[in-house]
């Protein structure tokens, strides 16, 4: 929306014919809303899609962004709009930058968010480089986040659709990539009326369904692709007590996450046990009684901060914290360490807390967001 009555819908103060904007493209129904609204406003659209990985083995995969039919999908819809579109060969780069620390952090006992550092490394760095070659006013993504404005500049805002929102992957968004970044699609109460913008344009993808799976992970199979990535990954080992028990065998400590129950192979015992940690030098996985997996204090680090004053401008900021992108915000203290180091009580305490997820910061009383880091074990 526009911040004031001299400026443009992007908040620019020329016309739209004379704004120039990078539109992220993944091909779906959010992104081609985004380029198709914004082209029928008048502005000079560029359509941007990355080919992330090997595009021959993506044409047969249904059900995750960016993948072979995404592409054409997002061909499509510049052609019906009339702006230009370019497809990025990206492959090299998002092995590097995702896939690679995605393999390896799941052999270090780590629950990885690879959509965080995708955003991170290559969507708001690698590609918002490329908007500014391409001398754009501003790149826009189909997130569903909200930019607002504030007294020392644009703000992260959650969602209006909370069911929607995507705050939780864009924490590392930071205040540099902000003054950049357009998102039109966060103030929408609900999807249905993302759906009625799609098609009113009568874009192909107005009913595709929504991408579920993380773009490389075929049906939510990840052990098979770190299998795929690091050969004699698997390697079996003891499920073990707490107590000091072994209880069964494994067949590879990357096919286990903090906090899972079933699966675990291990029936007969009395009472139920989840997994509590994971010993990756002993190949070692951990269970124990639901109450181990209560967690009060939570080491934080590469913290982004986005509010305003230094981080360490105090001793300690009350904050809503979300520890897994399924959970709502909890009231918590945040500790600065150090400018990107942080400790953090939750006021009550969280189960299935896991080094690798994000801890994102949120106002307790409003929908900014304050930035965010990554759990870790401490050690």
């Amino acid at each position: 929306m526009p911040l004031d009555t001299g400026l443009n819908s992007l908040g620019f103060a020329k016309p739209p014919a004379e704004t120039r904007v990078v539109v992220a493209m993944s091909g779906g129904v959010d992104s081609s809303v985004v380029a198709a609204e914004l082209a029928s406003e008048g502005y000079d659209v560029v359509g941007v899609t990355l080919q992330l990985y090997d595009h021959g083995a993506a044409l047969a995969k249904k059900g995750a962004c960016c993948a072979g039919i995404d592409i054409h999908d997002a061909r499509r819809v510049a052609e019906e709009m009339g702006f230009s579109h370019y497809v990025l060969d990206y492959e090299n780069i998002f092995r590097d930058a995702v896939i690679d620390e995605f393999a390896d952090s799941y052999l270090s006992g780590a629950t990885p968010v690879p959509c965080i550092r995708c955003n991170e490394r290559v969507k708001f760095k690698d590609l918002l480089e490329t908007a500014r070659d391409l001398e754009a006013d501003c790149m826009a993504t189909g997130h569903y986040i909200q930019r607002k404005a504030g007294a020392a500049g644009p703000e992260l805002h959650s969602a209006a659709d909370a069911a929607r929102d995507q705050s939780y992957f864009l924490f590392s968004t930071t205040q540099e990539q902000l003054e950049f970044l357009r998102f039109p699609l966060g103030h929408l109460p609900t999807k249905t009326e993302t759906r009625a913008l799609a098609a009113k344009h009568g874009l192909i993808v107005a009913d595709k369904p929504d991408s579920q799976d993380i773009c490389f992970v075929p049906d939510g199979n990840y052990a098979a692709v770190i299998e795929k990535l690091r050969p004699g990954a698997a390697e079996p080992g003891e499920i073990v007590h707490v107590d000091g028990r072994v209880v069964g065998e494994h067949s590879g400590v990357i096919h286990y996450t903090i906090g899972q129950r079933r699966g675990l192979g291990i029936g007969g015992l009395e009472e139920p046990l989840y997994v509590v940690r994971l010993d990756v030098d002993t190949r070692r996985v951990i269970v124990g009684p639901k109450d181990l997996l209560a967690t009060r204090v939570i080491p934080v680090r590469e913290i982004n901060w986005l509010g305003g004053e230094s981080f360490e401008s105090r001793a300690e900021w009350p904050l809503a914290v979300k520890v897994r992108s399924t959970r709502p915000p909890r009231d918590a203290i945040v500790r600065p360490v150090s400018a990107n180091e942080a400790e953090v009580e939750l006021i009550v305490a969280e189960e299935g807390v896991s080094p690798g997820q994000a801890c994102v910061f949120y106002d307790p009383d409003g929908s900014r967001i304050f930035g965010g880091g990554w759990i870790w074990n401490g050690r």
